[in-house]
């Protein structure tokens, strides 16, 4: 890194630091960007990427789709086009260093605004790519990436400013040679664009049980088409997706609210409970039960060091 790019990201580190006084991630008064903090590494966390931005001012971090790994640190970002579900792990932390890291999502509307102000600055194909990208970091992103988190520190600031510093951050991360991914989901009528359209619909409707046929048909497209086109932006078929959102939630269930796994698994659109359980310990390494029991433990271990450090 040069010197003027690590000033700047010592200038990232230093606001997201005051701002996260513990771990966790930390929501902003600047819509859509949140931070991140955690003092130590980190066990495989389960959720679902929004469209967003993620960039990183210490440690680094592993996000799996499928079987692809994704790593990303100080020197690239990682920008998540489409609603995924994925596996993230911090790599590097402690007390001393902390992960610190932000996410920035994306609303649509604002890519698509930028594409069409942009004439021939940015040019949009109908071809599709991976929802998920790791690039390297550059002066612009990051000095635009920085006007917009420095607002968290003029509130005053933001109504005005943060329009104007988000608009720039896309207009940069859509001139990144690898940004196609992320041009494609904002153009009405692309093929990304209806597969983004199939991806909100499996995300709404988790519950019920799946047609391709219909699918196809609502993103008017052959059958063979669609699970091409899916697999291609996803990483996996939309049974493969449907099924990591089911047991996401089924988890997420388990764990807030006072209810069995077969139980979680009838809301999530499970027929059989011990189809169910099969599949949960495929994914996460352990039946329902003896999971919960693990992760009710964890928590348990930190608040206890964390209490400890204090």
């Amino acid at each position: 890194m040069d010197e003027w790019f690590e000033k700047q990201r010592k200038e990232l580190l230093r606001i997201i630091e005051k701002f996260t006084p513990k771990d966790g991630t930390h929501d902003t008064e600047v819509p859509g960007l949140r931070f991140i903090r955690s003092s130590r590494l980190s066990e495989p966390v389960y959720s679902v990427y929004e469209p967003s931005l993620c960039v990183v001012a210490q440690g680094s971090k592993v996000v799996m789709l499928g079987q692809e790994v994704y790593q990303y640190d100080p020197s690239s970002y990682l920008t998540a086009s489409v609603q995924l579900p994925i596996t993230g792990q911090v790599m590097e932390a402690s007390n001393e260093t902390p992960y610190l890291s932000l996410q920035i999502l994306f609303d649509m509307n604002q890519i698509l605004d930028v594409i069409q102000a942009s004439d021939d600055a940015i040019r949009a194909g109908n071809e599709t790519s991976r929802g998920l990208k790791v690039s390297q970091l550059n002066d612009t992103l990051l000095d635009a990436v920085l006007r917009l988190v420095k607002l968290v520190e003029t509130p005053r600031d933001i109504p005005v400013l943060a329009p104007y510093a988000m608009r720039e951050i896309i207009y940069r991360v859509l001139q990144n040679e690898h940004s196609a991914s992320l041009m494609q989901f904002a153009v009405i009528g692309s093929h990304a664009q209806r597969i983004a359209g199939v991806v909100e619909k499996i995300n709404r409707d988790f519950a019920l049980p799946l047609r391709v046929e219909e699918l196809a048909a609502e993103a008017r497209m052959s059958t063979s088409s669609l699970y091409d086109y899916f697999k291609e932006v996803t990483g996996m078929s939309p049974i493969q997706y449907q099924k990591q959102i089911r047991l996401q939630e089924a988890r997420r269930l388990l764990f807030s609210e006072s209810i069995d796994a077969a139980e979680a698994a009838f809301q999530v659109g499970y027929e059989s409970p011990s189809h169910f359980s099969r599949e949960y310990a495929r994914m996460f390494g352990m039946p329902p039960v003896r999971d919960l029991r693990r992760l009710r433990s964890t928590i348990v271990d930190e608040m206890t060091i964390s209490a400890e450090i204090k």
